[in-house]
């Protein structure tokens, strides 16, 4: 479920919305009028609104700062705005206003949200040096080198041609840019959301070309830094251009809603708040309006809508502890779906995003989704990045020292600007950005040392391991999901507990079957990347892929097993290692199980005069005893060399057959014969038959054969059911 957040709630209705005045619990500090950037922009869609200049714009600007900053530094902004309006002064918009009314707009924007100073002068100024004679210098010698960086990103951006050919690049700049700094970004959404709600003077074809570029990066870039604010009401600006019949349709559900004499979402807020009270939890009960492309997906989900589908009770308290407190007494005093519990506080989304998410059912069936949250957090839930105010400024007590940091960018972000210095060209670039930002819900899964890693939905064991050790994760041999052991392939869910493990071998290389099991732009464009600088390699783990599928029996050469009277090979371990009570007879170690010593044993005489030794617990012994098979009294004798087969379980990588014979031949193990089965989601299983001078060698073999990279597990093979 995705946070709907916006800007602060305005008390009272609105054009067109789907809920009645909202009555705070407590008494609020009278405060001016706060402009809702969701309210104004609903308004502009659901019917005529006043469209006048602006009035005295610098001067609202300048409130909106003091609501979020009281203490700020005003003088940078009058200065802005002096240079800005002098520059630009002369040149109109395609809409027929003067073009300083769109600095100024977009300033605005953002000074609603939140933004610090330096990021609210940049924007007045993100056009001057693109459109006018200002330089970057003038910028840095009357503002500073923070302000000069930012307005030289945005206009970097700024040069943007949507045309399919130039966006591969001119995206990639936009995010080397917002990886130096999120604000850069900020102001890139501000400006294209009043962009969008002026596109109506353009070409339909042109508004179609925007909107859907908007649609497909900008939309989800905001997403992802946490400006729900913007990234709402963008949406809802597509809809209108992109699918007009269908925002037709959901508009009229909205209107028809808003006129209903009945609303449960109002009933339910009121019972929210008689509930707090009574529980002394100070805490102010909002309605929260769907907006327009929400309640359309809602109604492709639920087909007829009900009153609660068109919003949200959203509950804001003072403190995190609250919040749970607010979630007792509602789940105590009122019924609710647990289904619909998410707690995003204990783990906060990729995009800052924290909140309790639950829902409450009434009598009549309907069920109200209730948003609980401190004031801080709702503040960050609407601006996001926006919210967090300049986050380069050093603390009073670490001078900055010219390295540019940014301790609060989502980790989405970083792995972002991570893979798309390593992606091999623009396109490449491009189509992978595209997919990323297609992965609408992302999980969280847990490290064994209590670190987290944020993946998008459908992740694998593959992806986990690049998101957590970069390129080192060619190394990764395999992973433990909750505790048991898994195949890198294996998707991961949310909630998982993931240790990856990591090969000592040099040698440790990806495989090109990772790349079938990679989600992530990181992981794929690692891997090829290796492929590519290793040609070699990557066409001999082909050659070792194509003889394990040949189920290849490997027989040593000079390995020449003579035949006994039986037909079967004989063993040379049998010769004075197993005596037996059966005067004269031939004594042979069954096959089935490969007995050693101390294994218990036991013996059944066979034709020929022979008796064969089984393992007690072998299936054959139960077998021949049912059939009437006479069974010999045999025990161990001398120590002398001995005959075993180990199955060896191993991740698939490159080079593990030669360091498993290796491993073996270092304890004197000679190899009578190996079997390599086809791998299986990057598991294969090894069968070997062994020679060892004595059975007091096996302990040692199958720990050496255990510490090879990528082996998970040796063990005797287990007895098989068939006679000796």
């Amino acid at each position: 479920m995705s946070a709907e957040a916006t800007n602060s709630v305005t008390p009272g209705p609105m054009p067109g919305a789907v809920s009645g005045p909202v009555t705070p619990t407590a008494p609020r500090r009278k405060a001016r009028p706060r402009i809702d950037l969701r309210r104004l922009g609903r308004a502009a869609l659901l019917g005529p609104a006043a469209r006048g200049r602006l009035p005295d714009a610098i001067s609202h600007v300048v409130e909106a700062h003091r609501a979020h900053h009281p203490e700020a530094d005003l003088e940078p902004l009058r200065h802005a705005y002096v240079l800005a309006e002098s520059s630009h002064r002369g040149q109109m918009r395609k809409s027929g206003e003067p073009y300083i009314t769109h600095p100024l707009a977009v300033t605005l924007i953002l000074a609603e949200l939140g933004a610090e100073t330096t990021t609210l002068t940049a924007s007045l100024l993100h056009d001057t040096v693109e459109d006018t004679d200002v330089t970057l210098d003038q910028v840095r010698d009357q503002f500073g080198e923070e302000v000069r960086y930012l307005v030289d990103g945005v206009t970097k951006l700024e040069k943007v041609d949507y045309g399919a050919a130039a966006e591969p690049e001119t995206f990639r700049k936009m995010l080397v840019a917002t990886g130096n700094d999120v604000r850069v970004m900020s102001i890139k959404l501000a400006d294209r959301l009043h962009n969008m709600r002026t596109l109506g003077v353009m070409r339909p074809e042109k508004q179609e070309r925007i909107a859907k570029v908007t649609r497909d990066v900008l939309i989800p870039l905001a997403e992802r830094l946490g400006v729900q604010a913007l990234k709402t009401e963008l949406e809802d600006l597509v809809f209108a251009i992109l699918r007009p019949e269908e925002y037709a349709q959901t508009r009229e559900l909205i209107v028809r809603n808003a006129a209903r004499t009945d609303d449960p979402l109002a009933e339910v807020a009121d019972e929210v708040r008689g509930v707090l009270r009574e529980a002394d939890i100070p805490a102010e009960v909002l309605i929260r309006p769907r907006h327009f492309v929400s309640v359309h997906r809602v109604s492709r989900k639920r087909g007829r809508l009900r009153g609660s589908d068109f919003g949200r009770v959203l509950v804001l308290v003072n403190e995190d502890a609250d919040c749970y407190g607010v979630l007792g007494e509602l789940h105590t005093c009122m019924k609710p779906v647990v289904s619909e519990f998410k707690d995003f506080i204990a783990v906060p989304k990729f995009n800052l995003y924290q909140s309790l998410h639950t829902a409450v059912a009434r009598e009549d069936g309907q069920v109200v989704e209730v948003l609980i949250r401190t004031h801080q957090m709702h503040k960050v839930a609407e601006a996001g990045v926006v919210a967090l105010g300049n986050p380069y400024a050093p603390a009073p007590d670490d001078p900055a020292d010219g390295e540019r940091v940014d301790p609060t960018r989502p980790g989405w972000l970083s792995r972002l600007l991570d893979w798309q210095e390593a992606a091999p060209d623009p396109d490449h670039f491009w189509s992978t950005l595209r997919e990323d930002l297609a992965q609408d819900r992302e999980i969280t899964v847990f490290r064994p040392d209590g670190g987290t890693l944020g993946l998008p939905e459908g992740a694998t064991c593959v992806d986990a391991a690049y998101a957590q050790y970069g390129e080192d994760a060619h190394a990764c041999i395999g992973a433990r999901v909750n505790g048991r052991l898994a195949t890198l392939s294996t998707v991961l869910k949310d909630g998982d507990t993931v240790q990856l493990l990591m090969g000592q071998d040099a040698v440790s290389e990806p495989s090109r079957e990772w790349l079938e099991h990679a989600h992530t732009p990181a992981a794929r464009i690692a891997i090829q990347r290796w492929l590519a600088a290793h040609p070699v390699q990557a066409e001999s783990q082909q050659s070792e892929a194509r003889i394990a599928e040949d189920r290849t029996a490997l027989r040593p050469a000079d390995v020449h097993e003579p035949e006994a009277a039986s037909g079967q090979p004989a063993d040379r371990s049998a010769t004075g290692t197993v005596l037996a009570d059966l005067p004269g007879a031939t004594v042979r170690l069954a096959r089935c199980c490969t007995p050693v010593p101390p294994d218990d044993i036991t013996g059944f005489a066979v034709r020929g005069g022979a008796v064969t030794v089984h393992r007690v617990e072998c299936a054959a012994v139960a077998r021949m005893k049912d059939g009437g098979r006479a069974e010999v009294g045999v025990r161990w004798g001398e120590a002398a060399e001995c005959r075993v087969t180990l199955v060896a379980e191993s991740f698939v990588r490159p080079h593990l057959l030669a360091d498993l014979t290796e491993a073996m031949a270092s304890e004197g193990a000679e190899i009578v014969s190996a079997t390599v089965e086809p791998p299986t989601q990057q598991q294969v299983r090894h069968t070997y038959t062994v020679q060892l001078p004595d059975a007091g060698h096996l302990p040692a073999l199958m720990r050496a054969m255990r510490n090879v990279a990528g082996v998970y597990d040796v063990s005797r093979a287990q007895p098989q059911p068939q006679g000796g």
